[in-house]
């Protein structure tokens, strides 16, 4: 059997957090780990599914204000 055993627990999703905590007030995203307060706020309660949707999500902020900055 491939992957994880049936039954075994799945490993929790680790928080996207850098400890650089201030929400931008142009996006409304954190400047540290780029998640909206309304993420970061229900983070502990989210199930590894949501949490990874989080994340995918990231990469596209990260340019979206690279791409702003760029533009100034």
């Amino acid at each position: 059997m491939i992957g994880r055993p049936r039954g075994a627990a799945e490993p929790p999703v680790p928080s996207p957090c850098t400890d650089v905590c201030r929400i931008d007030p142009v996006s409304g995203w954190c400047e540290g780990c780029l998640r909206s307060i309304d993420e970061i706020a229900a983070w502990g309660a989210l199930d590894n599914g949501a949490k990874r949707e989080v994340w995918k999500r990231l990469p596209g902020r990260r340019q979206a204000l690279a791409d702003a900055r760029d533009t100034t």
